[in-house]
C-alpha cells in the first residue's frame, strides 16, 4: 500500500475504509468489518473526526447486515454524535437514515418514522437527491411494518422516481424491490413480479449479491402462491446459496420456508 510505504496515514486509513467497502459490496462482511476496524484505529490516530464517522457508520452498515442491530444502533449512534459535533449536515442524515433503519428491523416503525423525517429534512437542505431519494423509501419501509401499504407505496414510488432521474441503480434495484413486496402485499403478484424482475438485473447488474438473494426468494415466493412450484423452488434455492454465502440473517428464513415447501 503506497500511503503505509510513504507515512500518509490519513490516506491509508481511507485506503482500509474504501478497502471495506469493496468486501462488503462483495458480500464478505465479516472481512469489511477488519478493514473498517483498522481504519477507525489510524482516523483516532491522525484526529480525523471525518473519517472516524465513516468508519463508525461502516461498521454500523456491516453488523447490520449480519443482523446483529443493536451492535448496529450503538456506531450509528457515535457516527450521529461525531457528525453533529463537526457540522457535517450530510453525515448527519445518513446516521439519522440508518438508525431509523434499524429500529425499524426491531418493529419500532414510528420510531423509526422519526429518524427518516428529520434524515429527509437534511437530505433536501444540503441538495442530496441520492440521500432523498434513499430515505424516502425507508420511509416506505416503515409505513410498510406499520401496515399502511398504500402510504408504503407512495414513499417507493416517489424514491423510484429520483433513482432513475439521477441514474442511481442500487436505489433503482432497491426502490423496484420493495414496490415487488408491497403489490404481493396487496394481491397484485403479477405486478409484484415485474418489479421484482426488474430488481434482479439490477442487482446482477452492479454485483450487489445481497439484492440480488433478495430478489430471487420474493419472486420464488411469489411464483409459489402462483402454483408455479418448481421455479419457485429453484429461486429459493438460489437465493439461499447467495445468503449462505454472504452469511446474510435471511438465509435461515429461505432454509426454513423450503423446508416447509418440503424442498429441502
Amino acid at each position: 500500500m503506497i500511503a503505509r510505504e510513504i507515512g500518509d496515514r490519513r490516506s491509508e486509513g481511507q485506503t482500509l475504509g474504501n478497502l471495506g467497502n469493496a468486501y462488503a459490496d462483495l458480500g464478505e462482511v465479516r472481512k469489511g468489518i477488519q478493514f473498517y476496524e483498522q481504519a477507525l484505529v489510524i482516523d483516532r490516530e491522525t484526529g480525523d473526526r471525518q473519517g472516524q464517522g465513516q468508519d463508525l457508520g461502516n461498521l454500523g452498515l456491516a453488523y447490520a447486515d449480519l443482523g446483529e442491530t443493536r451492535k448496529a444502533i450503538q456506531f450509528y449512534e457515535q457516527w450521529l454524535a461525531i457528525a453533529s459535533e463537526i457540522g457535517d449536515r450530510r453525515g448527519e442524515g445518513q446516521a439519522l437514515g440508518n438508525l431509523g433503519n434499524t429500529y425499524a428491523d426491531l418493529g419500532e416503525g414510528r420510531k423509526a418514522i422519526k429518524f427518516h423525517q428529520q434524515a429527509l429534512i437534511i437530505a433536501s437542505e444540503t441538495g442530496d437527491r441520492r440521500g432523498e431519494g434513499n430515505v424516502l423509501v425507508n420511509l416506505g419501509n416503515a409505513h410498510y411494518s406499520l401496515g399502511e401499504v398504500r402510504t408504503a407505496m407512495e414513499f417507493h414510488e416517489q424514491g423510484l422516481i429520483i433513482a432513475r432521474q439521477i441514474n442511481d441503480r442500487r436505489g433503482e434495484g432497491n426502490a423496484s424491490g420493495k414496490l415487488g413486496i408491497a403489490y404481493a402485499t396487496l394481491g397484485e403478484v403479477d405486478k409484484a413480479i415485474r418489479f421484482y424482475e426488474g430488481q434482479l438485473a439490477i442487482a446482477r447488474e452492479i454485483g450487489d449479491r445481497r439484492d440480488e438473494g433478495n430478489a430471487l426468494f420474493n419472486m420464488g415466493l411469489a411464483l409459489y402462491g402462483l402454483e408455479e412450484k418448481d421455479q419457485a423452488f429453484d429461486l429459493v434455492k438460489q437465493a439461499l446459496e447467495i445468503y449462505e454465502a454472504i452469511e446474510s440473517p435471511t438465509a435461515e428464513k429461505a432454509r426454513m420456508k423450503l423446508k416447509e415447501w418440503g424442498a429441502l
